[in-house]
């Protein structure tokens, strides 16, 4: 079992945090991180959002590359449709070199509108583009020299991707997706899955379902699954909620409520109900996904999910949107000294 924690830069409405603090914190958490026993960093995005949710997650992984030395460093997830891929395919490389062969690539093709809307790609080609950027950038990275021509992407004969990636052929693909044709896609490529952490379990077992038997159709058995999953400790279940339920009320009502009311990516509550009204979320009718409470507590919850999906790799979100750092470290070093021995991973 592995530990990652997870980071998404939100200042919501009335924090009173600076643009730049969360991005403070997260460099100065890393390294006691890496210290205590966790393994990766990973970095939400999105684009043009109210609350500055990370809209530049290579360069936010570039300065985690730089404080750290052992941890994977991963995007988690970047909307490949709102890229140039070629450029995107240097950069990647780029940060691979950077941080020694320690970038994964998690990547997805995006729902949110005004993402779309704002970088002018047409939402309804965001699959198509996802996939054949995919097929661009694979190629970049392997070939001493390409040529590409696509339904939305040419690059000219005799083009060079350099430098090569440190990992070949080139660095871990991580796949948030949740369709099921794209979930079967993703196993046909021999893609790990990154499940989001909108969905309960009653939806990862589904989503699960279609994606293992792909895998076991196209011959292939993935050997992790890393999950993320908002995730709070505290010494007592009174205090990681207090602490710890707002910022998650806020994150799943202001982003994945809204755009389930608005018809763009169902979210169900923990009853099963889809959410068709952003009022409608709240704490406790969504607690059931968190994990939020004592050091106890959460080691249940994830031994659940451990045992019941497989999970290898749990990637915490800890530091939550308007969540002050000195709470959020006490969580980081409370989990470690008190969860993280009862799996086996020990400083």
């Amino acid at each position: 079992m592995r530990f990652g924690l997870m980071f998404s830069h939100q200042v919501p409405p009335g924090s009173g945090l600076t643009w730049h603090q969360p991005y403070r914190d997260m460099l100065d958490c890393l390294p006691r991180a890496e210290e205590l026993g966790y393994s990766s960093a990973v970095q939400v995005s999105h684009h043009v959002q109210r609350d500055g949710l990370c809209p530049s997650p290579l360069v936010a992984m570039a300065a985690a590359a730089a404080v750290t030395r052992t941890m994977r460093i991963a995007t988690g997830i970047l909307l490949v449709p709102l890229y140039a891929p070629l450029k995107l395919a240097e950069d990647v490389a780029v940060l691979d070199a950077l941080s020694n062969g320690r970038f994964t690539f998690g990547v997805a093709p995006g729902y949110v509108s005004e993402e779309f809307a704002a970088h002018d790609i047409p939402r309804p080609e965001r699959t198509r583009r996802f996939w054949e950027a995919i097929d661009l950038m694979q190629k970049a990275w392997t070939a001493e020299s390409f040529g590409f021509e696509g339904e939305f992407y040419r690059v000219a004969e005799g083009s060079f991707v350099n430098p090569k990636p440190i990992q070949q052929p080139h660095p871990p693909i991580w796949y948030g997706l949740s369709g099921p044709k794209s979930l079967a896609e993703a196993a046909r490529r021999h893609g790990v899955l990154y499940p989001s952490p909108r969905h309960g379990m009653a939806e990862l077992k589904e989503h699960l379902a279609i994606y293992r038997a792909a895998c076991a159709e196209a011959g292939w058995t993935p050997t992790e699954l890393p999950l993320g999953r908002e995730v709070f400790v505290a010494e007592t279940q009174a205090k990681a909620e207090e602490l710890a339920g707002p910022a998650v009320t806020y994150l799943f009502r202001e982003l994945y409520g809204a755009k389930s009311a608005a018809g763009e990516r169902e979210l169900r509550d923990d009853a099963g109900n889809v959410v068709t009204d952003k009022h409608d979320v709240d704490f406790a009718n969504f607690k059931g996904r968190y994990i939020i409470g004592t050091p106890e507590f959460a080691y249940e919850e994830l031994k659940r999910y451990r045992d019941e999906l497989g999970v290898t790799e749990f990637i915490n979100w800890m530091h939550l949107p308007g969540l002050e750092a000195g709470a959020a470290m006490k969580s980081v070093e409370l989990f470690a000294k008190e969860v993280m021995p009862a799996f086996g991973v020990t400083a």
